[in-house]
């Protein structure tokens, strides 16, 4: 029985750890917009679109030429 509390508590603690790698990052554009993303943005050299997931978890895209900033929250 204290090992199955052991292991649900090693699980716990991994999620968590897991949970707080992940980083917001914000993008500045240059009509004054804030847009926050849950992942960092990725730059297609292809298309020259940024693509990032929003806080809904939709993935989205923006001009290059319309960012500003990038900055890690």
């Amino acid at each position: 029985m204290k090992n199955i509390f052991t292991i649900i508590a090693v699980t716990i603690f991994c999620l968590v750890g897991l949970a707080a790698c992940s980083s917001q990052y914000v993008i500045s554009t240059k009509d004054g917009k804030m847009l926050t993303t849950d992942s960092k943005p990725k730059l297609d050299e292809e298309t020259g679109m940024y693509i990032y997931d929003d806080e809904e978890g939709r993935e989205m895209m923006i001009q290059k030429d319309d960012v500003v900033q990038i900055m890690e929250r």
